[in-house]
């Protein structure tokens, strides 16, 4: 375990991507830095489990989104880890009965022209929630919005429009076998981290800056922080003097949530491998399923906004339950025997995360700059909340850690 030093040139709050992408972009500085970690592990959001001898589970983020374009690609190759490139089961690769093709195509129709009207309303220049841009009447806007519900981790009044237009989306996804969190995790192998080290003041009154934490308190020239905006509007890591701009900014960018679960499936053979079940269903509390992940025996499921948080709340389980019986609902009763609960994510109860990843409220699609703005040349800013084109993402996340301690240097040498 590394210990705490008493004094640094640069703290940054956070072990995730953007924490590991500053600390890895100010290795060669000739600056001293230490990353500071509430959790007593690597990668924040991003989290891989072995959660059975045969099942390879992320129970955060998963994909690379944005392949051609997404910084942990290369990261990947330089260190070895496998890349798969088949495509997601989103839109095609329907499995079963439950939501047949002619009405999945209907279904794609709508929210592609929802798409549509969303980027033309955003040319105006004025803000407005997604749910403004359903076609009334449309059989298929509950099924919209639970699909808003896992991109943007909540439904679609909650979704500012300027927001989703600023997104930048190749549609181009790829996966690390090993998992996505074992990426980023060894990602940060190499740089100083102090884990089980929960900051929860950043005293910035005097010449240098005390930080207060579970470890003890250690002074710094210039902190990076990165935790999740859930945090900063909670007042879980404070601020003296109080930043209310940042506050304000975080609020305005709260976590949405999107959960996981992945469950044992017996007899795995006489599914498909990398097949997509969902029904078509007319409510927006639904699953979506992902039949044999790289051909592994297990099933993961998937849950956003309003419906995560009450399955979370109804306790730990609740989500691999309801996932059971959705399934058997639409595979029929004798599945039920077929399936286990393995593991099940609940961001929201993570003490350290409080959600999944970052929207936009209406209104608030310019908080973002905000959030990312340097404060006196001495606190500076990252996370995936603070990207303007791939936030909600781990890549957009590093690139944002990449960006901030560009910054430091630069603020750095202006001072020598």
């Amino acid at each position: 375990m590394t210990s705490l030093p008493s004094t640094i040139d640069v703290a940054i709050i956070g072990a995730g991507a953007a924490g590991l992408g500053a600390a890895n972009a100010l290795k060669d500085s000739g600056l001293s830095t230490i990353v500071l970690e509430a959790r007593d592990r690597l990668g924040g959001r991003a989290h891989t489990i072995q959660a059975a001898p045969d099942v390879v589970f992320d129970v955060g983020c998963g994909w690379l989104h944005s392949a051609d374009r997404n910084s942990f690609v290369g990261i990947a190759r330089q260190l070895n880890f496998e890349l798969n490139k088949d495509l997601p089961p989103w839109r095609e690769r329907a499995y079963g009965e439950a939501f047949p093709q002619a009405a999945r195509d209907d279904f794609t129709h709508a929210l592609d022209q929802f798409y549509d009207r969303i980027e033309q309303a955003a040319q105006q220049g004025k803000d407005r929630p997604a749910s403004l841009y359903l076609e009334p009447g449309n059989r298929w806007n509950p099924m919209i919005d639970a699909i808003s519900s896992y991109v943007n981790g909540c439904e679609l009044d909650q979704v500012s429009i300027l927001d989703v237009d600023a997104y930048e989306d190749t549609d181009i996804n790829w996966r690390v076998r090993r998992g996505y969190g074992a990426l980023v995790a060894a990602y940060g192998a190499q740089v100083p981290v102090a884990l089980n080290c929960e900051v929860r003041l950043i005293d910035h009154s005097g010449k240098r800056i005390r930080i207060e934490t579970s470890r003890g308190v250690l002074e710094a020239d210039k902190v990076i922080v990165t935790v999740p905006t859930n945090l900063i509007a909670d007042d879980a890591i404070r601020f003296s003097p109080a930043l209310p701009d940042k506050l304000d900014a975080a609020r305005g960018l709260p976590l949405g949530l999107a959960d996981k679960v992945t469950l044992a499936l017996a007899e795995p053979e006489a599914l498909p491998k990398e097949g997509n079940l969902r029904g078509a269903t007319m409510r927006t509390e639904m699953g979506t399923y992902h039949i044999r992940p790289f051909g592994q025996p297990c099933i993961e499921g998937f849950f956003g906004g309003r419906f995560a948080r009450q399955l979370e709340n109804a306790g730990d389980g609740a989500i691999a339950a309801h996932s059971i019986d959705e399934i058997v609902s639409f595979l029929g009763n004798d599945f039920r025997r077929k399936l286990q609960p393995l593991s099940e994510s609940r961001w929201a109860h993570d003490p350290f995360a409080r959600g999944s990843y970052s929207h936009a409220l209406p209104g608030h699609a310019d908080k973002r700059a905000v959030l990312a703005a340097p404060v006196d040349g001495r606190l500076f800013f990252a996370g995936e909340a603070t990207s303007p084109e791939f936030f909600s993402t781990a890549h957009g996340a590093r690139d944002s850690g990449e960006r901030a301690a560009k910054e430091v240097v630069g603020a750095a040498g202006s001072k020598t």
